[in-house]
């Protein structure tokens, strides 16, 4: 007798992103830069404050103050995860049962739909038209046809760097009983979020994260907003204590330096335009090369050579995102952004 994996785990691969040490990273839309000697001197202080032999606050009352406060929101509407990806997890593991479907957007964040296999939900796709974007009345009318009781997307989205508007958003939102999920990871970087109508609605949430604006990636903290019933249902069903005592106190820190912040997401905006722009120069001159304009912290380009090139950009101790027919670039510094269109040039001269 011999134990054996079920089937939806055992022909799995654990994830594996890009390892070793190069000069620029510009695959994982992380911010570039890293904290100020101020605030990692004041992370210092609040670390060497906790009590590491007690379990973190169940509620993280203190963090989630800090970025109520931020958004200018109810914290009675946010609940904290360990990242995102806990959140997406569990609503999808919790507030679903045994035959029901949901409806994700493709191409988008592919850990929606690897959820949902998990979790043993039906999922289905809606596929986004010839320039990445989403219809919503057609979206609408499928979640109301085929009885979808969850919907969720990334907006604006990872990895096409485009969005539906707020007024698009509001339109989905209202016309479906679906629950409807906004992933607004990237929203920093735009204007169209529904953070503070959460309460006008009985079908939505809305999701942020500290990893891409606020600059801290390494903390793993993502936040579910939501009207005081579905937030007390993601209370109820979530870990303990699933956000640790560190992540808890840094990000509480974070949250206060809204000057700060609201200026680093103002630099790294200005450095995808220097981006976009660059690329867009390149594709003026190449027709195997499309741009797409963006308002998140990243650029997406289509073209057929994409695994070449991001082989001769590695090759060159500069990583950026490879997809099959597109690559994704991250707004790095201004300098990281020059260093890899010379490369970019480079390579299409023949420089190979």
């Amino acid at each position: 007798m011999s134990y054996e994996l079920n089937k939806k785990i055992k022909e799995l691969v654990p994830y594996e992103p890009i390892s070793g040490t190069y000069k620029i990273r510009l695959d994982a839309n992380e911010s570039p830069y890293n904290f100020t000697d101020e605030i990692k001197q004041a992370v210092q202080k609040v670390v060497s404050k906790i009590d590491f032999n007690r379990y973190p606050d169940p509620l993280a009352t203190e963090l989630i103050n800090s970025f109520a406060k931020y958004y200018d929101i109810n914290p009675e509407y946010v609940t904290a995860g360990n990242g995102s990806d806990e959140l997406i997890f569990l609503v999808e593991s919790a507030f679903l049962e045994k035959g029901d479907k949901m409806l994700v957007v493709s191409p988008d964040f592919s850990m929606y739909n690897f959820y949902s296999s998990i979790c043993e939900v039906d999922c289905d796709s809606f596929i986004k038209d010839e320039n990445l974007n989403i219809d919503v009345d057609a979206m609408i009318n499928k979640v109301n046809n085929d009885n979808i009781k969850l919907v969720i997307f990334s907006n604006p989205c990872n990895p096409t760097g485009q969005g539906i508007t707020a007024e698009q958003a509001r339109k989905l939102v209202s016309q479906t009983n679906a629950l409807v999920i906004l992933d607004e990871a990237y929203m920093d970087f735009w204007d169209q979020s529904l953070i503070w109508e959460v309460d006008k609605y009985s079908n939505l949430i809305v999701f942020r994260t500290a990893s891409k604006a606020v600059g801290a990636a390494a903390l793993r903290l993502g936040f579910a907003i939501a009207n005081t019933t579905i937030s007390r249902a993601l209370k109820a069903v979530k870990s303990p204590y699933n956000v640790n005592s560190i992540s808890q106190a840094i990000g509480a820190v974070l949250y206060k330096k809204k000057e700060y912040l609201q200026n680093q997401k103002k630099i790294i905006v200005k450095n995808r335009e220097k981006l976009y722009n660059e690329l867009t120069k390149i594709a003026d001159n190449h027709d195997d090369f499309t741009v797409y304009p963006s308002c998140t912290n990243f650029v997406l380009v289509k073209t057929s050579f994409g695994k070449e090139l991001w082989e001769y950009l590695k090759s060159n101790s500069i990583v950026i995102r490879y997809m099959g027919d597109y690559i994704r670039i991250t707004a790095g510094t201004p300098n990281e952004i020059e260093q890899t269109v010379k490369y970019i040039k480079k390579f299409l001269q023949g420089d190979k």
